[in-house]
């Protein structure tokens, strides 16, 4: 990447362009200093990127399945190339610590691979003869047309690409919005798609406001939306898209429950479980922030947290020892305090972590693990996206399930116990991914769906590719 240090552009139909929209100013969070001040898009640019996603798509030019595949593979050898320089844009933007280079690139570039390989192959189905013999009926699988892609600030290169990969590799052209908190990884995207090939006006990289997001959800050429966010930004997303009767695919919140079940060896879980909600500064929907543990245990509970605890870094994100860095921003942080205040407030107690380090600059805090709280709590039941879980006591297995269950999210559950149990109790859980005993890393294959106010539809694997399809059925006469 050699065209920019900062990318600030957008890039359109091909062609980088300065944004004419409003500002958008960026602060390390770890140091507090500017990273970049420049124009965003204007909604006049939303409609350029919108117009020429639809004229490469109308065009034929992104219709055959070999260029699409090669394309995308020398794009994901491209990110793959650049991981280092793209790293340091997370660094600047987000804070991430170095330790997550894997997850934050590797794993984008591999999940391009898997879906540049299997979202161009020929889903055709024959029906054969109807029941009257008077028919030969043939069902194929037809790309949605223009999706219009709308990334997280968290996560921006694997939200961001793998759902431009979705769209891409079935037939689809897009337009990549990036949050307004973690837009330069995004547009840096464009250098390498110019340099992958992509014909112009295929794949579209825009940053820019609130009105931006809402002229790209609710313009009338654009066909699927796919966002990830917030529950409350996703109810605007899909009221926006309402009016068209546009179809959205949501990933939104999570308030996700470890169900440590009887017997558990707490010390040997207790680290990866809080090393989970804390990585990336609890910025994660499927983090753990409900933990459940038998209720005659709970002091036992809180003494191997706290060993853990101890094990948690808390530092500079450019350390690869580093852990936990900053949060994103200094009202995420005044938000996520004020939550754990107020519960300590009503009553409950901090068990382990709490405060922020001794560090002059940066938008830093400690990991905070609260108890004495109940499933009705505000702080057991909003999602916080920091690195703060609660300890939920429970008498009964049947119980856990219940507390688990209680809740309006239902993206992810963890379930550590016998293996044999765990695979039982799966099915009485609403939630879309349930991990047992830490699980594994994540996979190009396997769905990732949200159920309740999670979200709507599936992102990855064959559920995720089949969400940017349109069958159609062709009936012949005989």
């Amino acid at each position: 990447m050699t065209r920019k240090t900062i990318p600030t552009d957008m890039f359109i139909s091909g062609e980088f362009q300065p944004g004419r929209g409003a500002e958008l100013k960026l602060q390390n969070p770890a140091t507090e200093e500017q990273v970049a001040c420049f124009a965003g898009a204007s909604t006049e640019q939303v409609d350029e990127a919108v117009v020429a996603a639809r004229k490469a798509f109308d065009s034929g030019v992104w219709a055959d399945a070999a260029l699409r595949k090669e394309t995308i593979l020398r794009f994901a050898d491209l990110v793959e190339r650049n991981r280092d320089p793209l790293m340091e844009l997370l660094l600047d933007e987000v804070g991430t610590p170095v330790s997550l280079k894997p997850n934050h690139v590797d794993t984008p570039v591999k999940f391009m691979r898997w879906l540049a390989e299997h979202g161009s192959r020929d889903r055709t189905r024959q029906l054969g003869l109807n029941p009257a013999g008077t028919g030969v009926s043939t069902i194929v699988y037809r790309p949605v047309g223009v999706v219009a892609a709308i990334s997280a600030f968290n996560y921006p290169l694997l939200i961001g690409l793998t759902k431009i990969a979705l769209a891409l590799s079935t037939g689809s052209t897009t337009v990549l919005l990036g949050s307004p908190m973690a837009p330069l990884t995004i547009l840096a995207l464009g250098e390498l798609a110019q340099e992958a090939g992509f014909p112009p006006g295929v794949v579209n990289f825009i940053a820019g406001a609130k009105d931006v997001g809402q002229a790209l959800t609710s313009h009338a050429s654009v066909d699927k939306i796919s966002f990830t966010g917030s529950v409350d930004v996703g109810r605007q997303v899909m009221k926006q898209g309402a009016e068209r009767l546009t179809d959205t695919v949501l990933e939104l919140g999570g308030k996700s429950a470890a169900i440590l079940l009887p017997g558990t060896d707490y010390r040997k879980v207790a680290f990866q479980l809080h090393a989970r909600y804390a990585r990336n500064a609890g910025q994660g929907c499927g983090s753990p922030t409900r933990i459940l543990i038998e209720k005659s245990r709970y002091q036992e509970f809180c003494e191997a947290s706290r060993e853990a605890y101890e094990k948690i870094i808390v530092g500079d994100p450019r350390d690869p020892a580093t852990i936990l860095g900053p949060v994103v921003s200094s009202a995420q942080r005044d938000r996520i305090e004020g939550a754990v205040n107020q519960a300590v407030a009503d009553g409950a107690e901090i068990i382990a972590g709490g405060g922020r380090p001794d560090r002059k600059k940066g938008w830093f805090m400690n990991p905070a693990l609260i108890g004495n709280v109940d499933n009705d709590a505000s702080i057991a039941r909003d999602e916080l996206f920091g690195p703060v879980s609660v300890v939920l006591p429970y008498e009964s297995v049947d119980e856990a399930i219940d507390i688990a269950n209680d809740s309006e999210l239902g993206l992810k559950a963890y379930l550590f116990g016998d293996r044999k149990q765990c695979i039982e109790l799966c099915s009485r859980l609403r939630v879309g991914t349930v991990q047992i005993n830490g699980g594994s890393p994540l996979r190009p294959d396997a769905p990732n769906t949200g159920l309740k106010l999670s979200g709507n539809g599936s992102e990855w694997g064959e559920d995720g590719l089949m969400e940017f399809l349109v069958p159609q059925h062709i009936d012949v006469a005989v």
